[in-house]
């Protein structure tokens, strides 16, 4: 994926220091889905270089995703997969939040890139999303709700395609912050991820080490949280064995700092973030 590391840089440094000086904004809820498959080079994860200038992670390399919508939490759908119960549990947050978040997951998802965690019934999922191109812009425009499009479509939630896997949550400087819950799930049989969305300026399938090789090049930029479960990722030699994985999800609230002017940012399992002198930041 092509893009300059300096891309937007000077934009985030200035507005993390003039966010170190106001109130910390209360973090919103995200969800973000890191898409994965078996390749010919092992594990491969679907990326989307936002367009440069968005309010938020303009230009950088990120994983399909974004804020939970008002209508998430109450969206009346049929389920199929664990509880609401137990994402609730598994998620740290009350059975309302668990479900806007688990919704949000698979409608932002199809939105970003046209892979439709849902099927005709509890055991099967579409194959072939070309026939909801219209209600796929209804949805990104806020025309129409997720919930209304399933019922619509007669279609059924696969929570069950999803798994859990950490959470992070933007430093307390920032203006803009999200309390963002990441999930893993695998592309459906039959089904293409693609970048027909306005907020996105390329896409790619890339190995985990090959995505961390762009940015330690800086052909892409990594905000920290892509940096680390991309690191996290590369140790698995198959999907098998991440859907079998399941990790201590535990919020991560990095710390940020200014080292010579220049943000600096420290969190668990940083090591390697820094050493190349390919900063996330200008």
């Amino acid at each position: 994926m092509g893009t300059s590391r300096e891309t937007g840089a000077s934009g985030v440094a200035q507005q993390a220091e003039t966010s170190a000086e106001t109130a910390a904004a209360v973090p919103k809820d995200a969800s973000t889905v890191m898409l994965v498959r078996d390749g010919d080079s092992g594990v491969e994860v679907f990326l989307l270089r936002r367009v440069a200038g968005m309010a938020f992670a303009g230009g950088m390399t990120v994983f399909p995703g974004g804020g939970v919508d008002p209508s998430d939490g109450v969206a009346d759908v049929r389920w199929a997969g664990p509880p609401v119960s137990w994402w609730a549990e598994r998620l740290g947050v009350d059975e309302v939040r668990a479900k806007a978040l688990v919704c949000a997951a698979v409608r932002e998802t199809f939105e970003e890139c046209g892979v439709l965690l849902a099927g005709p019934t509890a055991d099967s999922v579409v194959t072939d999303t070309a026939g909801y191109t219209g209600a796929r812009r209804q949805l990104e425009s806020r025309e129409l709700s997720f919930a209304d499009f399933l019922a619509r479509e007669n279609l059924v939630l696969r929570a069950d395609l999803l798994r859990p896997w950490a959470n992070w949550i933007t430093p307390v400087q920032e203006g803009r912050r999200y309390d963002t819950r990441f999930f893993v799930a695998v592309l459906p049989e039959g089904q293409q991820a693609d970048g027909d969305t306005s907020e996105a300026a390329e896409v790619a399938w890339r190995t985990p080490a090959a995505a961390v090789e762009d940015w330690r090049e800086r052909r892409s930029v990594l905000l920290p949280p892509t940096w680390r479960q991309l690191a996290t990722l590369g140790e698995f030699d198959g999907v098998e064995a991440i859907l079998a994985a399941e990790p201590e999800i535990s919020p991560i609230l990095p710390e940020l700092s200014f080292v010579d002017g220049k943000p600096r940012v420290s969190f668990p399992g940083d090591t390697g973030y820094y050493d190349t002198g390919a900063l996330p930041w200008g």
